[in-house]
């Protein structure tokens, strides 16, 4: 049966930690096509197109969630993919940006903090779903973007192929066929 696992999983060293360091965002349609390893489908090795991938770093209060959303009654499965950004600082080059992705639905690259890259949206593109602009009330208060962005995909987001050990993520993404700007 298609659907039977064949791997089991011992407990990890715990030698990972939470969060996300950057995210990248890919004008949908931009990615013409997606050549997947030989050997693992779960990872992507290149993309086609030469898409941009619009860098945004992040630190601290955002987050990647995968739901997976599966049911018996229906035989269905899918995976919602989550992503709640956190940009700090108002300008008017990002308040143009925000707009122009409110009206689409990017492709979106996640590099967490373990030198993982995701592409989030690989099929479908993600929305965003929500979000504020925000001043804040005092001094201190927090004054930029909240985004909160939601795709739905039929497979959990691929992972960009390291392709090769000791790469940073950047050119890691590089070399998956991504221009970074």
């Amino acid at each position: 049966m298609a659907c039977d696992i064949t791997l089991g999983r011992t407990e990890p060293c715990k030698d990972s930690v939470g969060g996300i360091n950057a995210v990248y965002f890919v004008n949908f349609g931009d990615i013409t096509g997606i050549t997947y390893d030989s050997t693992d489908v779960d990872v992507i090795d290149a993309v086609a197109g030469s898409p941009n991938a619009y860098k945004y770093e992040v630190r601290g209060n955002s987050t990647y969630t995968e739901n997976i959303q599966s049911s018996r009654e229906n035989g269905t499965t899918a995976f919602e993919q989550e992503l709640e950004l956190t940009l700090k600082k108002l300008t008017k080059e990002d308040h143009n940006t925000i707009k122009l992705l409110s009206f689409g639905r990017p492709n979106i690259l996640v590099e967490d903090n373990n030198g993982n890259v995701f592409l989030a949206g690989a099929e479908y593109g993600a929305d965003i779903t929500g979000g504020t602009v925000v001043t804040g009330g005092a001094m201190a208060d927090m004054s930029g973007y909240t985004l909160s962005f939601t795709g739905m995909e039929k497979a959990p987001a691929n992972f960009i192929n390291v392709a090769v050990v000791g790469n940073t993520a950047a050119e890691n993404i590089a070399a998956a066929g991504f221009t970074i700007v």
